[in-house]
């Protein structure tokens, strides 16, 4: 059995306490590895090591930062199914997701290695006679970054790409159900010849990390893609610090489905935008707000589709549902059902679980007084909620703490603008799930799915310092 270490100043190095624990497969509930955890000594020389390399590393020239992101491209390119396989042994990936997420990275890395030349200010008149005014922006130094056990390897990618790409250092802290995904990136950045320090990878407890990121004054900035209730208590503490922070956090996201949609599409992109991955996806499509007069056709459908989605091996590539991370999700699950069919919700599909294993959940006639209306599921099932009108589906998808994405489909082009403009999330998809994701994009939610935005030149904003320069031409005539 594999047994993996630290990554830190670039040497891979064992647990000072000797801490190792066992890597579970969700799916088969066994060990398939076996990692070692960070101490608090062992994150002190990784936070170390960061600070040491922010500044030749923020003084680099921009080719040559760009030059590193693309040969780890040119590297992840050639270990796609190396690192699809721990997808689908690590995280319960089915075959297809897990291609699909180490692909996605490629082009990911590509956009970053752009950025590098991108990061620009500008130029500006001023009041003072001889003075040449400008802007510019420099890298902040050591981030810290915390990643998901969903899309482990894409979202814990990004956030450490793009800080590369704007001249900071990073430390990687893996969510603890996947640890081997984010010490992968270590490992494809130092066959790109990335230097020692700029990028540290730490699986470690979250009694050992507890509040170190935060407290930490060499560590200027915090991107964290988890809960809403961890990233609340993040934001908080990096306030008292004036610590800056991204926070992507949880969604109950909404895909309005009005009267004139085709609606076999709609239940295709329903499907997908619900039961990818499980459901386990911040912006799952998991309420369905649908026009009255075509309700019960879309539920129909609906249920008739997902009655031939194949359920179990990840590895098969016919599965669509596969495991979830940890068979405790099912009890939240089961208890979502209970209470919505107990208020008048109807079952029309699934609500059984074996295992980590849940079968594909269809709950119809779901209203705001049900938990499951509320409360995110992270898992697959999804509530079918009945609308009057396109007014009353706006409403109805707005009513939510939440407003991570949305989509939104209709074949009446005004009416799609309108409420796109009105929807309460950071992200609309039109004529598409709520599913959806590239590497440029400004992607992030607003209300309790969090602040700040990923992708592209919008993470070198985040991840840069922006600083007024000016030179005085000539002398400037003092008052005294």
């Amino acid at each position: 059995m594999k047994e993996y270490k630290l990554f830190i100043d670039g040497e891979w190095v064992g647990s000072s306490t000797e801490t190792i624990l066992d890597d579970i497969n969700p799916a088969t509930g066994g060990v398939w590895g076996r990692v070692h955890q960070a101490s608090a000594a062992d994150l002190e020389r990784a936070i170390a090591a960061a600070y040491r390399a922010r500044e030749s590393w923020g003084n680099t020239l921009a080719n040559e930062r760009e030059a590193i992101l693309l040969r780890a491209a040119d590297e992840l390119q050639k270990r796609i199914p190396e690192v699809a396989e721990v997808l689908i042994d690590e995280a319960g990936s089915t075959f297809g997701k897990a291609m699909f997420e180490a692909s996605f990275v490629v082009n990911l890395l590509r956009s970053a290695a752009g950025e590098c030349r991108r990061i620009t200010g500008e130029t500006m008149p001023s009041d003072s006679p001889g003075v040449f005014s400008m802007s510019v922006r420099r890298p902040l130094g050591v981030i810290a970054g915390i990643a998901p056990f969903n899309f482990p390897f894409l979202l814990a990618t990004k956030k450490v790409a793009l800080a590369l790409a704007a001249g900071n250092t990073f430390i990687l802290k893996p969510a603890t159900y996947t640890p081997v995904t984010g010490l992968k990136i270590a490992e494809i950045f130092e066959a790109a010849g990335l230097p020692k320090g700029v990028l540290n990878v730490v699986p470690v407890q979250g009694s050992v990390l507890g509040n170190t990121f935060v407290e930490d004054p060499r560590i200027r900035m915090i991107t964290f893609t988890g809960s809403t209730e961890v990233g609340r208590e993040l934001s908080a503490a990096a306030g008292r610090q004036f610590k800056r922070i991204t926070l992507e956090l949880g969604g109950k996201s909404p895909l309005i489905v009005l009267k004139d949609a085709d609606v076999d599409y709609a239940v295709n992109a329903a499907a997908f935008g619900i039961f990818l991955h499980q459901g386990q996806v911040c912006m799952a499509n998991s309420r369905l707000i649908v026009e009255a007069p075509i309700f019960d056709a879309f539920c129909d459908k609906l249920a008739t589709k997902i009655s031939g989605f194949k359920v179990g091996d990840p590895r098969d590539p016919h599965t669509v549902i596969g495991p979830l991370i940890d068979r405790k999700q099912c009890a939240v699950l089961d208890r979502h059902v209970a209470d919505a069919v107990a208020n008048g919700a109807r079952l029309l599909h699934g609500g059984k679980s074996e295992g980590a294993f849940y079968q594909p959940t269809i709950l119809a006639g779901v209203t705001p007084d049900m938990v499951v209306f509320r409360e995110e599921s992270f898992g697959p099932a999804v509530s079918v909620i009945r609308a009057a009108d396109s007014e009353e589906a706006l409403r109805l998808a707005n009513d939510s703490c939440y407003g991570l994405s949305s989509g939104l489909i209709t074949n009446d082009l005004q009416k799609a603008f309108d409420l796109s403009l009105r929807l309460e999330a950071g992200m609309v998809h039109i004529n598409d799930a709520s599913i959806m994701d590239e590497p440029h994009v400004p992607f992030g939610g607003i209300k309790d799915s969090g602040m700040g935005r990923e992708g592209g030149h919008h993470s070198m904003d985040e991840m840069t310092e922006l600083k007024w320069i000016t030179v005085q031409m000539g002398k400037r005539p003092f008052p005294f």
